[in-house]
């Protein structure tokens, strides 16, 4: 097997054929980690009645999987930088098996959050090293295009988790769904051992010590526009997963009345949606920074107004048409990669998208957490949760897209 180091010169640089083949393989690492991620809208119900869960306990319990996703991204980039895209997947996926095998034999609430932590540790390099394989050997001008693909392959996770796990909860049991997660990931870890051997080139140069590499992301957060990118990226994703990830579930069976199958079709149908949004936003996407980031703005805005909406209407259908709407739209998200990738020298694009995906993930699981706060102080209060927790959403969404509007942006560009 090739290593990922090397001496520049080593290597050829991959043929579109092999790069395509490596990008297909890592992405059976991202379609894990989308399953891994939307496993709570599912057994949300069975967990609280196994472990006699409050909405809050639930949010601190899919929010575990995404602060420890969030918080390696750092130590994630490093390893990229200094040992390559196939050692880091490789060394790190194997945590996520661990942690779904824990989660699926846990005999108590803070076992099963100690599983979700693993698998987040574990899941943390999936989509990193797509976004950085991507930028070292496809066009600077495919990478959004590429990028929407990659994201829509790996949103078949997200489909495992519709009706396929709710037929297997309800059939078995939700530790069920954790096995089988963890022999899937195992397949996954498999294939990307047997396909992925970048090239000697791709990490070639000057080997960097960590304290350096460290030095370098804090350059990143010295730079006046990297606030207002990551206040927005903190917010986009974490929106659409707390809504399929955790609280889809309690909204169809709680206000509608919907069983776990059904609920499972409606995550099934906002999935299968989500996946034509992100390649659909990427073929749309525009060279043109000051227009790309002014399109980020009115497709926020949009994406806030749906989750403002489906709060305070309590009709089934209309429900699941802002949600259907919500996985389309969604998928503007890839033009906010397209933007880091076009805000920072070429040398720091692998660290930009590091912290990117840190604030994307530490957003999540603030956001879940903070979600599930909002519900139980509404339950409190007589008030409906699941209206305060879409509310709650809608309201930190316009928050990040005024603080993309406001502060600085990159000197090519202004919002």
């Amino acid at each position: 097997m090739p290593p990922d180091s090397g001496t520049a010169g080593d290597a050829a640089p991959l043929t579109p054929r092999a790069a395509w083949a490596m990008v297909l393989a890592l992405c059976a690492g991202v379609a894990l980690s989308q399953a891994f991620r939307t496993v709570g809208a599912i057994m949300a119900s069975p967990l609280q009645a196994d472990f006699h869960l409050s909405a809050q306990a639930l949010g601190i319990f899919s929010g575990a999987f995404h602060f420890a996703f969030g918080a390696m991204q750092l130590f994630m980039g490093i390893g990229i930088d200094l040992h390559g895209v196939r050692r880091t997947v490789l060394v790190a996926f194997p945590v996520a098996i661990a942690g779904a095998l824990l989660s699926a034999v846990s005999s108590s609430y803070l076992v099963l959050v100690a599983g979700q932590a693993l698998i987040g540790v574990g899941c943390a390099p999936a989509f990193l090293v797509c976004t950085v394989f991507i930028a070292r050997h496809f066009p600077p001008a495919r990478f959004a295009t590429v990028s929407g693909m990659v994201l829509a392959i790996g949103g078949v996770g997200m489909l495992v988790t519709g009706t396929p796990l709710a037929w297997l909860v309800q059939a078995y049991s939700w530790r069920a769904g954790f096995l089988v997660l963890a022999l899937a990931a195992a397949l996954a870890w498999l294939a990307i051992w047997f396909w992925v051997h970048e090239p000697a080139t791709a990490s070639a140069g000057k080997r960097e010590s960590v304290p350096e590499a460290i030095r370098q992301f804090g350059a990143l957060f010295a730079m006046p526009h990297t606030l207002g990118i990551m206040v927005l990226g903190a917010v986009t994703y974490a929106a659409f997963i707390s809504l399929r990830g955790l609280w889809l579930g309690p909204l169809m069976m709680e206000r509608h009345g919907y069983s776990l199958v059904q609920s499972g079709n409606v995550a099934l149908a906002v999935s299968v949606i989500s996946l034509v949004g992100a390649p659909l936003f990427g073929r749309l996407d525009r060279s043109d920074a000051v227009s790309r980031r002014r399109w980020i703005l009115v497709c926020g805005l949009g994406y806030a107004g749906l989750f403002a909406l489906i709060a305070v209407l309590h009709s089934a259908w209309l429900d699941i048409a802002g949600m259907v709407l919500i996985g389309v739209l969604s998928g503007f998200i890839v033009w906010q990669y397209a933007d880091v990738r076009g805000a920072y020298p070429a040398t720091l694009t692998g660290r930009a998208m590091a912290v990117f995906t840190m604030a994307m993930f530490l957003g999540v699981a603030l956001m879940q957490w903070g979600t599930g706060v909002a519900a139980s102080i509404a339950a409190a209060h007589g008030a409906d949760p699941l209206t305060a927790v879409l509310a709650t959403i809608a309201a930190l969404l316009v928050a990040g897209i005024a603080a993309f509007a406001w502060l600085p942006a990159p000197k090519n560009s202004s919002a």
